[in-house]
């Protein structure tokens, strides 16, 4: 998952397909049962690395037996290259493999939702295939074919881990088709915390042995005793954090993964944003106001200019070195281990901070538990829209896109953002095949499958609206780290934005919607 590191829009000509789907017989298949596949011969941005086709429904064996030849599919999908080069790249073969004509267009993600959504509500045939973040389900299901049982059957989407199959799922049936798998953790620079003369220095200063923190309170301990120092020895400051902290570049998500082990009680169900029983925002609850008390404290660590970052400027701080810990997406960890990363090796996934007490919004005190509360946040996601003239191609490209041998590749390549969302990908031996440590290897699928078994999650609001409220939220954040506002006041004043949202796009929609979020996080 990323958002813009690269925006490069495309305008393509409307539809030049038939009026209506055209299915005709198999042809030969086009490769063998179990060939090898690599994206090389499509350019020099692209590895080399050789994959076995995996026998399936959804392999270039079978997919190449279709014969889509004189018919056009038409996606919709975020800007090169985040996802959108996946879109592209896949859409390319498609074509080569099939004989259909896939158009794509690109759309910065500012304008996606709104490009994708308007011909929806009408009723227009604008585009068969959408790629958008996941947590726009509440706004798009009415508009989506159900995933057939076909393709529900087919081997890679039963390896679907049942955390992703859920964020798929809506009013209990599969709208959306897995292509990605988010969800933020700690990142830390193994190097740094590891050596003996820093922990020896941490331990003078603190009273304290330095290790991978374990509470948001240790996370701000570490990251301020190494801010501002040259533990590179390069003559030049690092940095003891890199957050997302640019208001409109998904502040509202780095605050969550803050707040969660704030407002998560294991032993409280009913909503984290919301009570579902009468609707009433939470966001301004004591929880919520000490994670952001939490990140106006944290200013002091970040690099300069932090106090602005955008997500790219997250992954390149941490993925050059620059800054010694980060929380977010896949991005920075994979953007770390690309091979000419010079930290390489030298970096640690690990839990997001947890907290050593917990909100009770039951009995409204503060309960002293060691609290951990994963934070399953949006990932990119696909669909096909019910106005799609032919439904069996759309699922069929969906289906290839997502085949074991694609997913295998466009994992290794970080600017694509598909990260791993198959029982699968949590394998050792699949990353130290890409040169990773045994080490970095296995804490990296350890945190990630981890996060599946917990049963305190949080996820996304994914509710009709979604983008108010968490525009809403972003505008509180940058008002209290621009020190506008206090957090108190700040949160205040989106609680207050949110119950106006929920009435203007209907109280009884909003919370039918907001069930489905309930049930992910209550594990009903």
């Amino acid at each position: 998952m990323a958002v813009p590191v690269a925006v490069l829009a495309i305008t393509v000509a409307g539809c030049s397909g038939s009026s209506g789907p055209e299915q005709k017989p198999d042809k030969p298949a086009l490769f063998k049962p179990g060939s090898e596949i690599s994206y090389a011969k499509y350019g020099k941005d692209y590895p080399t690395t050789k994959v076995k086709d995996v026998p399936g429904p959804c392999s270039y064996e079978s997919i190449s037996r279709k014969d889509y030849s004189g018919q056009t599919l038409k996606i919709i999908s975020h800007a090169v290259p985040v996802i959108g080069e996946p879109t592209q790249l896949h859409a390319r073969q498609f074509e080569e493999i099939t004989g259909a004509k896939v158009e794509v267009v690109n759309v910065p993600f500012g304008e996606l939702h709104q490009k994708i959504l308007t011909p929806l509500q009408a009723g227009q045939p604008a585009y068969d295939v959408m790629f958008y973040p996941s947590l726009w389900i509440g706004d798009m299901a009415p508009y989506l074919v159900p995933v057939p049982k076909e393709y529900l059957d087919a081997p890679g989407m039963k390896d679907v881990t049942k955390a992703y199959l859920g964020v798929a799922t809506w009013n209990g049936k599969v709208v959306q088709y897995p292509v990605d798998g988010d969800r933020h953790y700690l990142k830390i620079r193994t190097d740094v915390l590891a050596d003996r003369k820093h922990q020896a220095a941490y331990l003078a200063a603190t009273g304290k042995q330095l290790r991978a923190p374990q509470t948001w309170a240790e996370y701000q301990e570490i990251a301020s005793f190494f801010g501002g120092k040259d533990v590179d020895g390069d003559g030049k400051p690092n940095f003891g954090s890199a957050e997302v902290t640019k208001r409109d570049d998904l502040v509202f998500s780095a605050f969550i993964s803050r707040a969660a082990p704030y407002v998560k009680h294991p032993d409280v169900t009913g909503g984290v944003f919301f009570d579902v029983t009468t609707m009433q925002p939470l966001i301004n609850t004591p929880g919520f106001v000490r994670a952001l008390e939490d990140m106006v404290k944290a200013k002091s660590t970040w690099p300069a200019g932090g106090a602005n970052f955008g997500l790219g400027d997250e992954i390149f701080s941490f993925g050059g070195g620059q800054a010694l810990m980060s929380y977010s997406w896949d991005d920075a960890f994979i953007q770390a281990q690309q091979t000419d990363s010079r930290i390489r090796n030298r970096v640690a996934a690990a839990p997001l901070p947890g907290s050593a007490e917990v909100y009770n919004r039951n009995t409204r005190t503060w309960d002293k538990i060691q609290n951990q509360a994963p934070y399953f946040t949006w990932g990119w996601t696909s669909a096909v829209a019910k106005t799609a003239r032919n439904q069996k191609m759309a699922f069929d490209y969906l289906c290839f896109f997502s085949n074991e041998a694609n997913t295998a590749l466009d994992l290794t390549i970080g600017r694509f953002g598909v990260n791993p969302y198959r029982n699968a990908h949590f394998d050792p031996g699949f990353w130290q095949a890409q040169g990773w440590s045994k080490d970095v290897a296995t804490a990296y699928v350890n945190t990630l499958s981890g996060m599946e078994k917990s049963t305190n999650r949080v996820f996304d609001l994914r509710v009709p609206g979604v983008n108010e409220y968490m525009s809403s939220l972003a505008n509180g954040v940058a008002a209290a780290l621009a020190g506008q506002q206090t957090p108190q006041q700040a949160l205040d004043a989106v609680a207050k934005e949110w119950t106006e949202i929920t009435d203007r796009v209907g109280k009884d929609r909003v919370q039918e919607a907001y069930r489905n979020v309930v049930a992910l996080e209550d594990n009903s």
